[in-house]
């Protein structure tokens, strides 16, 4: 069966070496950027409201192809810069997972643009310069999957080379999934809006003073991230669950009794003391992954160097074309020119308050611990990326180390400070980690993009510089997007978009620096995280069950009503998989089956987004609602209802549709 595949996978190879190469055009800059309104929109929605991003590449390859389909010198190589230009943008909405605590703390009461664009932008193009020598170590010289740049490269394929008419079936049935999958998750939301559906289930429960529960969202979109963040993912998640309301909740409501409704005891006690434990779980989690990533990205390095040397002596064409790399002096000289726009930045966020004495100090402090520590936050990322997937890849965790990292730093200078001072290193802290995170999460998602890039024979520095544009791009629609969230729904609070990892990395800065965080609860889910390592390290070496400790650490720390629908979502995706597993056309069925995932997400989102400006401009809570509280009783019985039907009705579909396709399974994925 390997035998086969190979010589599949040489035949694409052969077949992508003989298209005119078409690669880097104005055009596919420019529809990269357009797709790049509608996805990082949705991401940036979907972060603030259950802590969760999801990947654009394989929608956007869709889309592209559909697109450039009517053009006749369209290449793959030239919908492979769409996605690239896309997905870039795209991952930059996790600045969210930071950027909104300036708002939570008070420091702002808006998202200023260029102060917002210029951390992004600068951040962003930064966290691109790191990945030029870490492709090299975690792509090349890696076997890590990758499996979002893998299905992406296979969308890629199918939809190019020499099966064009039999590609075009599966593409058009792509589009058709993406939208009327989008379609009706949006309609979902609106008649949730109308509050005909209820928008959350939950049940509490007491027994004696031990209290515990589970709340779960009806989201469309959680389901959708459930399937693409795959089985092992959802169960460690699950895992994480388990310890948060199995077994810590219960015993720490024990351990602490409150008064009140069993709801409010449980939330309260998650709030205060478990998600601290999950805190520890993926801080050790996140320095095991650094710290196995030394020797390759030492390689990387290494690597990279030897090719500039080659260049220079023998010249660009002398290097195969997936081995052309923007040159290592190119991109000393533009992590270096990026430095500028950060330190005016830091310059001016600091200018005019309580820390003005000492900015000179706290901005070479900050840039020195962005240039160091991005590096390697930038590498872990890369490396969680290509084990288990964008998607699905905890960045928010690394977050949490970044911005403890930046409090301990400037909490040097907090000592026998008053209030302002002490507020003032709380807004800074947090400012340097939304940069921080910029870079960071840019490696995340770039290294899929450069994996599929190799995989299609793609040239890495004209991606690399697609890259850099789709970083522009996102620069410039993300500030707008979170203005307008904010003034129509808020941040934490009852009523507001949770922004669940913004509200903890803030909770931890103001711990740090003020001097009443609670060690003992992280060191607790230290312990928890070691032995998570261990397990996983076990099932690593026996090739049997994994249970990826990142992922059990953000079950324990994010909101269950976030968590539990998207482990509800990797089991919905298995079971899918393994029903069309052994149909005719089994191959396409699954990677239509990625696409209506992907429109559940990109629908319910949109028409957050959507919503939100409605909010703003009639000045009311729920503009949309048709009925009162009388109804909730109702609303949740035939709530239910559409959360099962819709999903099951839009995958017995696909697949039932994905038989019936003129075409063959051209490609076998792992």
């Amino acid at each position: 069966m390997c035998g086969v595949k190979e010589r599949r996978a040489e035949s694409a190879v052969r077949a992508t070496s003989s298209i005119v190469r078409k690669e880097l055009t104005v055009r596919g800059v420019l529809l990269g950027g357009a797709i790049t309104l509608v996805f990082t929109a949705a991401n940036v929605y979907l972060g603030l409201k259950v802590g969760l991003t999801f990947a654009s590449s394989i929608p956007a390859a869709v889309i592209s192809m559909a697109m450039l389909r009517a053009v006749k010198n369209a290449t793959i190589f030239e919908n492979n810069i769409v996605q690239t230009v896309a997905s870039a943008a795209g991952t930059l909405s996790s600045v969210i997972f930071v950027l909104p605590g300036l708002v939570m703390v008070g420091w702002w009461r808006g998202f200023p643009f260029w102060q917002s664009f210029g951390i992004i932008a600068a951040g962003g193009i930064l966290g691109v310069m790191y990945s030029v020598p870490l492709r090299r170590a975690l792509v090349t010289h890696s076997d890590l999957p990758y499996p979002e740049g893998v299905a992406a490269a296979e969308v890629l394929k199918v939809g190019s080379g020499e099966h064009r008419d039999e590609a075009a079936a599966e593409n058009r049935a792509g589009l058709i999934a993406l939208v009327v999958s989008s379609i009706a998750s949006a309609a979902f939301q609106l008649v949730a809006a109308m509050r005909l559906f209820a928008s959350e289930f939950a049940a509490y429960f007491r027994f004696g003073s031990v209290t515990t529960g589970l709340g779960l969202n009806a989201s469309l979109a959680l389901i959708g991230a459930g399937h693409l963040i795959g089985l092992t993912v959802g169960l460690a998640i699950f895992t994480g669950l388990v310890i948060a309301w199995g077994i810590a909740t219960p015993i720490l409501t024990s351990l602490h009794p409150m008064a009140g409704a069993a709801a409010d005891v449980a939330n309260a006690t998650w709030a205060h003391y478990v998600r601290f434990i999950g805190t520890g779980v993926i801080g050790i989690a996140a320095i095991w992954a650094i710290g196995r990533l030394i020797p390759p990205v030492w390689h990387g390095l290494r690597s990279a160097l030897q090719a500039s040397r080659l260049r220079a002596q023998s010249g660009s064409e002398t290097l195969p074309i997936i081995e052309r790399d923007m040159p290592i002096g190119t991109v000393a000289l533009v992590s270096l020119l990026c430095l500028v726009p950060i330190a005016v930045a830091l310059i001016a966020f600091l200018h005019g308050g309580a820390l003005q004495a000492i900015i000179p100090l706290l901005v070479v402090a900050a840039i020195v611990y962005i240039v160091i520590v991005g590096f390697f936050v930038a590498a872990a990322c890369g490396y969680m990326a290509g084990l288990i997937g964008s998607s699905n890849s905890p960045v928010s965790g690394l977050a949490i180390l970044s911005v403890i990292g930046a409090s301990l730093l400037l909490a040097l200078f907090a000592r026998a400070a008053d209030a302002s001072v002490s507020t003032a290193l709380v807004a800074y802290a947090l400012f340097v980690t939304a940069i921080l995170i910029n870079v960071a999460t840019i490696s995340n998602d770039n290294l899929q993009d450069l994996k599929t890039g190799q995989l299609v024979e793609a040239t890495p520095w004209r991606q690399q510089v697609s890259l850099v544009i789709g970083c522009i791009f996102g620069a410039v629609v993300i500030p707008p997007i979170l203005d307008l969230l904010n003034k129509a729904y808020g941040f934490g609070g009852l009523h507001g978009l949770p922004a669940p990892q913004a509200t903890l990395i803030s909770t931890l800065a103001k711990g740090v620096i003020q001097g009443h965080i609670d060690w003992s609860l992280i060191g607790i889910g230290v312990l928890v995280g070691a032995m998570v390592i261990a397990a996983d390290e076990i099932g690593r070496v026996t090739r049997r069950y994994r249970l990826p400790p990142l992922a059990v650490g953000l079950g324990v720390y994010l909101p269950p009503a976030t968590t539990a629908p998207a482990v509800v979502g990797a089991v919905v995706g298995a079971l899918y998989n393994r029903w069309v597993a052994k149909k005719r056309n089994a191959a396409a069925a699954r990677r239509l089956g990625v696409l209506v995932a992907s429109g559940l997400i990109v629908g319910e989102s949109l028409f957050g987004v959507l919503l939100a400006g409605i909010i703003v401009f009639s000045g009311k809570a729920t503009p949309l609602a048709i009925v009162g509280d009388g109804f909730a009783n109702w609303a949740s019985i035939i709530g239910v209802i559409a959360f099962v039907l819709i999903p099951w009705a839009l995958y017995r579909w696909i697949g039932n549709r994905a038989k019936r396709l003129d075409i063959s399974d051209l490609i076998v994925p792992e």
